[in-house]
């Protein structure tokens, strides 16, 4: 049974809760460059992957967010450090089910132990898993150290993303299961090898109950997220409400009242404790960054609604294949849908609040084309025609 829930400690105006959010998600105040990427994802908890690339891809397109241009051979080398002919790797990340498939610093791996379990103790899958083939992989593995699915006999029985052969459906279930890990991509394909080789041996145990992996979870995510409601808490790390309900009031977070929400929330109380100034960071922000992944939380914080419409027919689209919100002071202004032809960046639609996002705008297209070493930006749609010429304007002057 749930604790109850104590009174609220404070109670906090949506324009608090904004400002809080930012800060805790790394967008309000200075950036941390000493820590670089391993800090960014130290701090989110969990950074989002995915396979569309259009910038880059989405575990690139965070860190930039929040630090500026950082290159790509940087972000991966972050995420996983490569290991020498013949030594095992040292991985400061690992690969595995959170909010959706996601980076996650390999600290947190007991933490996950509650999940683990879950997925052997589960009846059913997707897919068959043929007889023989675990146990082939992982010998296999043992033997032969870090392999793709590819190295390992193949990953698809056709062309269909989705038909796996037997032995990408085992090691798929041997990374589930914790058992093996992904110690790096090559050309986006994961890298397999033995958890007992590439995660540390402090750390290599499921020796924590279900109740304290959760605790630790939801204390995670309410310090990511600075302030939220029990759905945004649980939504983080893709936790079921009940899970969070009961382990809440012992997290270390604390309930608080923020006008205009409707329903009880909870914060870190260290966000608490200093009211959040500094400089807003003006970005494009991936659709998969985790300020913007749970959109009924983007609604009720931002007052903006947004969807990627990447797996939405071409005809039905609204904002563009990868519309990525644009964040300026500490609001969402507009959205564009990015492209790259050669050495061009181009906003093939923009959707903007009035024109006092223009230059805001102009400034995020033009620090994003200077990452992906581009050397100019074209503007195709303007979805409010008279924001056009301004546009232009702001860009030809900054271009020189």
């Amino acid at each position: 049974m749930p604790t109850p829930t104590p009174p609220p400690v404070a109670t906090l105006t949506a324009a608090d809760a904004r400002r809080i959010a930012l800060r805790a998600q790394g967008f309000l105040g200075a950036p941390d460059r000493r820590s670089g990427v391993r800090g960014v994802l130290r701090h989110l908890g969990a950074v989002q992957l995915d396979t569309i690339s259009v910038l880059a891809r989405s575990h690139e397109l965070v860190p930039y967010a929040r630090l500026g241009a950082v290159g790509r051979t940087t972000v991966e080398d972050a995420y996983w450090t490569r290991s020498t002919p013949g030594a095992p790797a040292s991985p400061h990340a690992f690969e595995y089910w959170s909010h959706a498939a996601c980076l996650l610093p390999i600290e947190e791996w007991p933490h996950f132990a509650f999940r683990r379990r879950a997925y052997r103790a589960r009846p059913h899958w997707n897919h068959a898993l043929p007889d023989g083939a675990y146990d082939q992989v992982i010998k296999q593995l043992r033997t032969e150290g870090p392999l793709t699915a590819t190295d390992l006999g193949g990953a698809k029985k056709t062309s269909e993303w989705w038909d796996w052969s037997g032995t990408k459906v085992a090691v798929e279930r041997a990374l589930m299961y914790g058992e093996v890990v992904c110690v790096e991509r090559r050309g986006w394909k994961r890298v397999y090898d033995l958890a007992e080789r590439a995660v540390p041996a402090e750390l290599l145990h499921d020796d924590l109950a279900d109740a304290e992996c959760l605790r630790r979870l939801v204390r995670l995510a309410g310090r990511s997220l600075g302030v939220g409601t029990r759905a945004d808490i649980a939504d983080y790390h893709r936790l079921k409400t009940e899970q969070v309900d009961v382990v809440i009031a012992d997290s270390g977070l604390v309930p608080v009242t923020v006008e205009g929400w409707g329903r009880p929330a909870w914060a870190d109380p260290a966000a608490l404790e200093t009211p959040p100034r500094g400089r807003h960071r003006t970005t494009l922000l991936s659709p998969f960054d985790s300020l913007i992944w749970e959109r009924a939380r983007t609604e009720r914080i931002f007052g903006f609604v947004h969807r990627l419409e990447a797996y939405v027919p071409k005809p039905k689209r609204v904002h563009g294949y990868f519309a990525m919100p644009v964040l300026a002071g500490g609001r969402l202004v507009g959205r564009v849908d990015p492209a790259r032809e050669g050495r061009t960046l181009v906003a093939r639609q923009v959707t903007l609040d009035g024109a006092k996002a223009v230059p805001a705008l102009a400034q995020a297209l033009l620090e994003a084309a200077t990452w992906v070493n581009c050397t100019n930006v074209r503007v195709e749609r303007v979805d409010a025609p008279e924001l056009r010429a301004p546009l232009l304007t702001e860009l030809a002057r900054a271009l020189g």
